[in-house]
């Protein structure tokens, strides 16, 4: 559960020199509401031609998405393990997206999560007879207005186009339509979730101009972090990027702290946003049922004083996305 201490929302005057919302192999590279949009066109394009026959094309392979976890609490992180068992005989002519659509039992799409094939894995086009393809995406769950089960539907198109697939159970409508149930997640409340408090150090929460459920805050040289003591092990998940490009290509060292007591010290040298997992001992949380965690940034810039100007004088260390702590 995430509270901001200061609560005034405003954008970034430096957001025209930033990169926007684009996760790494690992974090949606298409903002939510643009790509559920896109999804549901071509959801009603398949759907309108799946009226009018039958589906009887071999599937181009088998997928199967393994999540790290079936219940999960809103707000919080979850691996997703994609496999696609190519077919025998089969290529594919072109390079396809792949759709995640996170649907209620009813049919209603809660959100969506469709991605290109990470860049460290091949391509559609250059798949192979009975290869196997598989990797692994973390996200966070969107806060959605639902509690319950939401199945994973996926599939892979480009542009209005689909291609034929086999999951474990195909149904006939999961033929016509080509979006493939592979799972199913339980979704709990985001009370659930370890108590997590943004103290002093931060700047106010400022939200995407593509999609406001993208929201970061940017550290000072140092920002505090309060959270309810899970009295046991934990992993503190830290979603962030940084601006070595500002610093002569040198990578920005943050520092991870529970009081003074140091976790980790880490480079943040990607520009892209980056997903980082810290554990945590009982020891370092202490007896305490408030904790708090600081993270120190050892460069940090004021964009007025940049290159490109502007009135923009904030100190600046790394941007936020993400600080969420899970009991082990």
């Amino acid at each position: 559960m995430r509270f901001q201490v200061e609560e005034k929302r405003r954008k970034a005057n430096i957001l025209n020199s930033m990169q926007q919302y684009v996760y790494d192999g690992a974090i949606v590279k298409t903002p939510l509401v643009r790509a559920l949009l896109a999804s549901l066109v071509a959801t009603a394009l398949v759907a309108v031609d799946a009226c009018s026959k039958s589906d009887n094309t071999p599937p181009v392979a088998t997928v199967t998405v393994t999540p790290s976890k079936t219940r999960v609490a809103l707000g919080s992180p979850l691996d997703l393990t994609y496999r696609f068992d190519v077919a025998p005989g089969t290529t594919i002519p072109g390079d396809y997206r792949v759709f995640v659509h996170f649907v209620k039992p009813d049919g209603q799409i809660l959100w969506s999560d469709d991605h290109d094939i990470p860049a460290d894995v091949p391509p559609t086009s250059q798949w192979k007879p009975g290869q196997n393809v598989q990797y692994t995406m973390s996200r966070f769950i969107p806060v959605v207005p639902y509690n319950g089960d939401a199945n994973i539907e996926v599939g892979l198109y480009r542009e209005s186009d689909r291609l034929p697939l086999q999951a474990l159970e195909n149904t006939d409508h999961e033929k016509l339509t080509r979006s493939y149930k592979v799972t199913t997640l339980t979704l709990l409340p985001q009370s659930e979730n370890i108590l997590v408090i943004f103290k002093g150090g931060w700047h106010p929460a400022e939200f995407s101009g593509d999609d406001a459920a993208v929201s970061w805050q940017w550290t000072q040289k140092s920002g505090v972090l309060s959270i309810k003591n899970p009295h046991k092990d934990a992993t503190l998940f830290l979603e962030y990027d940084a601006r070595p490009d500002l610093f002569a290509g040198q990578a920005q060292q943050v520092s991870v702290y529970v009081g003074d007591q140091l976790v980790q010290t880490f480079a943040a040298d990607n520009s892209g946003r980056t997903l980082k997992r810290l554990p945590l001992t009982a020891a370092q949380l202490g007896g305490n049922e408030m904790t708090d965690l600081r993270i120190d940034v050892d460069k940090t810039f004021v964009p007025a004083k940049m290159q490109a100007g502007g009135r923009d004088i904030r100190e600046l260390g790394i941007r936020v996305y993400h600080a969420f702590v899970e009991s082990r």
